[in-house]
């Protein structure tokens, strides 16, 4: 039985003493509160350095106790839906049923009377007892298996296709031609990242619907992890659903972790907001915030990764690949962790960016700091996170 010192509480009405818990039992503990103000881009003001994660939208001051972040939460939220990859729906709890066919999880979602399925083999771990903690591959899971074959881990992949069928290789369907978009025809404006985020909730509300004695899954102990546009992916993932309790988003490159304003200042051979891939994001992100624009964007990425916080984020990057914009990534991640420091808790956050291997292809140096975080996230280990602080080796454009 895995360790339950995981405390699943509710964000409104705790104390400011009160540790933040390490995973919600809800979707989303913020959906209650009224979303900010989206103003038009040109009534936006310039701002060249990062937006201030903890600063309340309407400009009055800044979030002071822990019992504040599930609001700014949400107020971060309706800004990266609104300006930057459309809205991921909530879904009524009767429209989802789930069921196991042998070691496969079968989602049916029914909205305006269209379905969608969607299918995940669960690979259960030979070690260990049932109920398992489990790692979710967005596309697949790029991390060393090692990693996992002596842990009491199970492993599902995320099918994105299944929801949105766009490849970057060979032929796709474009906007309002995916299986999304028939049970929601009027969000066709959206990435891809908001559907697939929408994805893997649906996964996860299959799994809570059917439980831990039909699933063999311990939903309390959840992780999510993927690399290059699946480290997007599972970032988003993991940002959008507090009951992930672990991501592990793997050389995310721009759009990921890379903050859009710093990425634009670095050479032209990085991944920017007008060069990235727009089947991802919404067309108008590139209209209303190309070139200088950028630093009207009323948030950047790090407040993407801060969306993570109470719960664990580790980001891994790979500065042998310029177009990942890690020095851009670094300066995202140091300003996110302020978050969870202000929280008491900035050893649930860490980065490790090393070089000297392949794209998506995690060396034996960088174990040791997975590991750790494996171990005390979806394993409950008491393992010491806190020095999961790693750039090697140092090039010049990652100087601080």
């Amino acid at each position: 039985m895995l360790a339950t010192w995981v405390l699943v509480l509710a964000i409104q009405g705790q104390g400011a003493d009160t540790t933040p818990p390490f995973v919600y039992q809800a979707e989303n503990t913020g959906k209650g509160f009224a979303p900010p103000a989206m103003p038009d881009v040109q009534q936006l003001p310039v701002q060249r350095s990062l937006p201030d994660a903890l600063a309340w939208s309407n400009g009055q001051g800044r979030v002071t106790t822990f019992d504040q972040w599930a609001q700014r939460r949400n107020e971060i939220a309706h800004m990266i839906q609104h300006y930057a990859i459309g809205t991921k729906p909530t879904v009524p709890a009767d429209a989802v049923k789930a069921h196991m066919d042998g070691d496969t999880l079968l989602v049916n979602v029914t909205v305006g009377g269209e379905s969608l399925q969607l299918r995940s083999t669960i690979h259960y771990p030979k070690t260990g007892n049932a109920p398992y903690a489990l790692m979710i591959g967005t596309s697949m899971i790029s991390l060393p298996r090692q990693l996992f074959e002596d842990r009491p881990i199970a492993i599902m992949t995320f099918h994105e296709k299944q929801v949105n069928d766009y490849t970057q290789w060979g032929s796709h369907h474009e906007r309002g031609e995916h299986p999304f978009d028939r049970l929601y025809p009027d969000l066709t404006e959206n990435g891809a990242y908001s559907m697939w985020t929408w994805g893997v909730s649906r996964l996860i509300d299959g799994l809570q619907q059917l439980g831990s004695e039909v699933t063999k899954i311990d939903t309390q102990h959840i992780g999510v992890s993927g690399c290059s546009y699946a480290g997007k992916m599972a970032l988003y993932c993991g940002a959008f659903d507090e009951r992930v309790a672990l991501t592990i988003a793997q050389e995310p490159g721009g759009g990921g972790a890379a903050a859009w304003r710093t990425s634009y200042e670095l050479a032209d051979t990085v991944e920017t907001l007008d060069r990235t891939d727009y089947h991802w994001f919404k067309e108008s992100l590139r209209e209303q915030f190309g070139g200088d624009n950028v630093y009207r964007l009323p948030y950047d990425q790090h407040q993407l990764c801060a969306m993570v916080c109470p719960r664990a984020l580790l980001l891994l990057g790979n500065p042998d690949y310029k177009w990942l914009a890690d020095a851009s990534m670094l300066v995202s991640a140091q300003a996110a962790q302020q978050v969870w420091h202000t929280f008491g808790i900035a050893n649930r956050f860490g980065y490790s960016i090393v070089g000297g291997h392949g794209h998506c292809q995690l060396p034996p140096s960088q174990y040791p700091e997975v590991e750790a975080f494996i171990d005390r996230f979806l394993l409950g280990k008491e393992v010491d996170t806190s020095h999961v602080q790693i750039v090697e080796p140092r090039p010049q454009s990652l100087s601080e």
